[in-house]
C-alpha cells in the first residue's frame, strides 16, 4: 500500500490563496495584453474570491441554516 504525502504547511490556507492571487497578477503584468494575460488575471480573481468564501465560511458570525418545520 502507497504512504499518503503530507505536508505540513506554515502559511495558512487564506495566506497560501492570497500569495498565490499576487503572484498571478504579477505574471500577467509582465504580459502584452493576450488571451494568456487575461486567463492569468481570471484565475488570480478566482483566487481572490476564494480566499473570501473561506473568510466568510470560517466567520463566527455564520449560522447553520434554521429548521422552519416547528
Amino acid at each position: 500500500m502507497q504512504k499518503r504525502n503530507r505536508t505540513k504547511h506554515t502559511l495558512t490556507f487564506q495566506e497560501r490563496l492570497a500569495a498565490e492571487a499576487i503572484r498571478l497578477k504579477e505574471q500577467a503584468r509582465k504580459l502584452p495584453p493576450c488571451s494568456e494575460r487575461e486567463a492569468l488575471l481570471r484565475r488570480a480573481r478566482q483566487t481572490e474570491t476564494a480566499v473570501h468564501i473561506d473568510e466568510w465560511l470560517s466567520s463566527p458570525g455564520l449560522q447553520p441554516p434554521k429548521d422552519d418545520r416547528c
